[in-house]
């Protein structure tokens, strides 16, 4: 996108603009997310862990949303978090992963 003279931002020729939606836009915290997939899609399940014991042998993990993406949606997502999480370390510095226990994916249910 190109500025004009005034300082205003021209869409280049052949560009899509694009313009976001938000009216039925909500929003969900979680700290877990599991995924898993097939050859058409990605699967993203997104929970809260409320244990915050460490020690635990059980966690029990209230899963409150699921978003499902083609591979290729899915390839950009990874493409748009690297850049915002080296963006992020950048700004706030390096971020320290904790383990991760091993978790079986969760199962659908209909």
């Amino acid at each position: 996108m190109a500025t004009n003279e005034n300082g205003a931002k021209e869409q280049a020729a052949g560009q899509t603009k694009v313009s976001w939606d938000t009216s039925h836009l909500s929003s969900t915290y979680a700290n877990v997310c599991a995924v898993n997939s097939t050859r058409e899609e990605v699967v993203l399940n997104f929970g809260i862990n409320k244990a915050w014991e460490h020690s635990a042998s059980e966690m029990k993990i209230e899963l409150t949303s699921r978003i499902i993406l083609s591979p290729y949606a899915a390839q950009r997502l990874q493409t748009m978090l690297g850049q915002l999480l080296k963006e992020y370390e950048n700004r706030y510095g390096k971020l320290h992963q904790q383990p991760t226990p091993t978790v079986d994916a969760p199962t659908t249910q209909q």
